[in-house]
């Protein structure tokens, strides 16, 4: 009866704390304990990032049923690969933003917490107009240099045009919702990434098919949607920076450049901009790798593996995202050795979630894939390197923790660092002489991938446990 009792009370609480998350209570998340803290951020975060994921799966399903779906499934899936670029201004910014914003919350100065978290906001959108304009002018040609067959890049101009016109609205809903999650609201952040998401499963298919008046635009009308359904994101987070129902009260004067906290910024979100563009190029040229050793097929079969491998590590990096913030408030709070325990208790968290993944992408792999493609050919090769990326998943969740940890502690140099060497020195020379030099092919690509995060993972460890992230300041 005891055990029992004590079972009920268990859930009881469990579900209280899993209501309180996704309700957005404000909570001293440097008080609390540190399980519930990782909870009441993880299953937000986790969801928010989930719901980043499904925009590309869901584009990826309507027009893998499109006639020429090769073609239309590699125009979103390099089309991707070039935003991962966009992505990185939009992440290194939000890194930034969630650094510095968490540690004034740690420091109980919200005002300070929220002109910083404005400032940003200032900067994206000078750096990313110059983005979208450049990308808007030359999409065809972005296609040609990602691999793509002049019949591919011809037929998917219009989707990249309107992807990177729009890709202002990108780094806004990722930048916002950073801001929220330095302050500890998580739960804002998941729900704009639920509007934005309903919106474009809703709006997809009618785009895409046509419906009533509407009329059918193809390939180009999931780009639509899915600018439509990011737009309407990004007004759901603007409404709440100015309601004043958070602990962010937004003045518009705090909008005004303020060079020296600009310039402060800055040198934390450089740094960490620098971080995942050398990620992404690394991306960029494995992509375009499979696409010249593969052929359209091959990429095509590499674009959807991807897709399904970043809708579960995605919501892993969610879950790595409670430490930044967990580490950003605790230091601020001069909670140093608690600011650590938070890394290490995420990690087992990461570790299991991911452990469950590679077992489902290791014996399911090709039914995952006939889900997106009824391409036989494209099927296998996505099967193949979902098989080969699970391999590295739990080793890599450890380390997407620790890089968040130094990311959220404003330490954006050491994961840059780390990346040059794994991704630049080690990885992009290794894929080419696996698939090259072995005549591997896009296996040989694959293999590349798991075996980089190895190494990212170890250097992180030892890095972390040295402590440096401990003394710096923002």
């Amino acid at each position: 009866m005891s055990q029992s009792t004590n079972t009920k009370g268990k859930l009881s609480s469990f579900f209280t704390i899993l209501k309180q998350s996704l309700k957005g209570a404000e909570v001293d998340l440097t008080a609390i304990s540190i399980k519930k803290a990782i909870i009441l951020l993880a299953i937000p975060m986790m969801l928010e990032m989930a719901m980043e994921s499904v925009f590309a799966l869901v584009d990826l399903y309507f027009v893998g049923h499109l006639k020429n779906s090769s073609h239309a499934i590699q125009t979103v899936g390099l089309t991707e690969s070039v935003l991962t670029v966009i992505y990185s201004l939009a992440i290194g910014l939000s890194m930034a933003a969630t650094a510095v914003v968490a540690r004034r919350i740690g420091e109980k100065d919200p005002e300070a917490a929220s002109k910083a978290g404005m400032q940003t906001i200032v900067i994206a959108v000078i750096v990313n107009l110059a983005i979208s304009i450049f990308g808007f002018l030359h999409a065809h040609d972005l296609l040609l240099i990602m691999g793509a067959s002049a019949q591919t890049a011809d037929h998917g101009t219009p989707f990249v045009r309107i992807m990177m016109g729009g890709s202002m609205i990108i780094v806004l809903l990722f930048l916002i919702n950073g801001i929220f999650r330095g302050a500890g609201n998580a739960a804002i952040a998941m729900r704009s990434l639920w509007i934005a998401n309903t919106a474009n499963i809703i709006l997809c298919p009618i785009f895409i098919n046509g419906l009533g008046p509407i009329p059918a635009f193809g390939l180009t009308g999931a780009a639509i949607a899915t600018t439509i359904g990011r737009g309407l994101g990004v007004v759901y987070q603007i409404y709440n920076l100015f309601n004043n129902k958070n602990a962010l009260k937004i003045k518009l004067s705090y909008f005004i450049p303020d060079w020296s906290q600009i310039k402060a910024i800055i040198k934390i979100a450089a740094p960490g901009i620098l971080q995942f563009v050398i990620a992404s190029c690394s991306w960029i040229f494995l992509a375009e790798l499979v696409a010249t050793t593969g052929g359209d097929h091959g990429s095509a079969g590499y674009q959807t593996s991807l897709r399904l491998m970043m809708f579960f590590l995605l919501p892993a990096w969610g879950l790595s995202n409670a430490a930044a913030t967990l580490v950003g408030q605790n230091l601020g709070a001069g909670h140093v050795d608690r600011a650590e325990q938070s890394v290490f208790q995420t990690i087992k968290y990461a570790v299991i979630f991911l452990g469950i993944v590679s077992v489902l992408f290791l014996t399911c792999g090709h039914l995952f894939a006939s889900f997106f493609t009824e391409d036989e050919a494209v099927k296998k090769v996505a099967a193949r390197a979902l098989n080969i990326l699970s391999g590295g998943f739990i080793i890599y969740g450890v380390g997407m923790v620790l890089t968040s940890a130094f990311n959220g502690a404003g330490d954006t140099w050491t994961p840059t660092k780390i990346n040059v060497f794994a991704f630049w020195v080690f990885q992009i020379p290794f894929a080419y002489f696996l698939a090259k030099y072995l005549q591997m092919g896009p296996t040989g690509v694959f293999i590349s991938i798991p075996v980089a995060e190895v190494g990212i993972t170890v250097a992180a460890y030892i890095l972390f446990k040295r402590g440096k992230w401990k003394k710096i300041k923002v």
